[in-house]
């Protein structure tokens, strides 16, 4: 599939956004951070201006942008609808949270909680957008919602491990959940992959045609003699010794050095630790980045069978 940069940014961004959220909510509701004014305004602004930023973005993947409204009222079938409607939803406890953390001090326990479980259903439904998509097997599959929601945690994670040190409030934790948040991710990746490299394809030509009894199904003359939507927007194709290069980088940006910078943010000084989670949040938005590239990339439509494809 064409991967639109408008949505690659979506998807990292309010992913993360949310991910820091969901932390903030519950580190105020099981006591581990009391409310101070510097780090709330900081980490609120971060978390609700990545979700806001990203879902402006994903309006630019839109061919009329100012009918954006009416997919909201579609969230009886639709998966875009639904992320939509929770996107909305879930702003109204985050800012109750949000607002008084920052104006009065204090933490509203309900409107936390509602935060996290808003987060959470959000990011659901921004997977299922593309899990629910049967013409599409790297994204039917039982990989695509666990990792959406383990990746959200991860670079939320790293955020906040950024503005603790930044505010001198480090501790063993988020490093330890960065590690293994970052481990899971790492590992349900190299799964996925492992899963549309060796998988057997259900949909062939064979099967597209019914003629699979007859023997191996050969295109004599494609539908169209020049690119069309449909080759430009699934037919995309990214060659197998770049998409093993990106994968690579994924690994070692995206996992590998934010995990092995967290660590070490535990014995070096204060100062040293913050440069350490900024250089991490930036290594692991990169390794992201190209993560959502391929998830998109990587991904071949069933109609690109009847343009050669000996598989989909």
């Amino acid at each position: 599939m064409h991967p639109a940069l408008s949505i690659i940014f979506f998807t990292t961004a309010s992913g993360a956004g949310y991910g820091l959220l969901v932390l903030l909510a519950w580190g105020a509701l099981v006591g581990h951070l009391a409310p101070q004014f510097g780090l709330g305004l900081c980490a609120f602004a971060t978390s609700l201006g990545l979700v806001g930023a990203g879902l402006l973005s994903s309006l630019g993947h839109l061919g009329h942008p100012e009918r954006a409204w009416w997919a909201l009222t579609q969230w009886r079938s639709s998966w875009l609808s639904r992320e939509g409607v929770m996107a909305i939803l879930t702003f109204l406890p985050a800012l109750t949270f949000a607002g008084l953390w920052i104006l009065d001090g204090t933490v509203s326990r309900p409107a936390a909680a509602l935060a996290i479980l808003g987060a959470a259903v959000t990011t659901i439904c921004t997977a299922m957008i593309y899990a629910s998509l049967k013409p599409v097997r790297a994204w039917r599959n039982l990989w695509t919602v666990p990792i959406y929601l383990v990746l959200a945690l991860y670079t939320g994670a790293l955020l906040m491990e950024l503005l603790l040190n930044a505010f001198g409030l480090r501790g063993p934790f988020i490093p330890f959940l960065v590690a293994v948040a970052g481990i899971a991710g790492a590992i349900l990746k190299t799964g996925y992959w492992a899963f549309l490299d060796g998988g057997r394809s259900s949909s062939t030509p064979e099967t597209a045609t019914g003629l699979g009894a007859i023997g191996n199904v050969k295109m004599l003359d494609p539908p169209n003699t020049e690119e069309n939507y449909l080759l430009k927007e699934m037919g995309y194709r990214v060659a197998r010794k770049h998409a093993t290069r990106l994968r690579a980088i994924v690994l070692v940006l995206g996992f590998i050095v934010p995990i092995a910078l967290s660590v070490l943010t535990l014995y070096v000084s204060p100062a040293a630790a913050t440069l350490f989670s900024l250089v991490a949040v930036i290594s692991g938005a990169l390794g992201i980045l190209a993560e959502r590239w391929l998830f998109f990339a990587e991904a071949k439509h069933t109609v690109t069978l009847y343009y050669g494809a000996s598989k989909a």
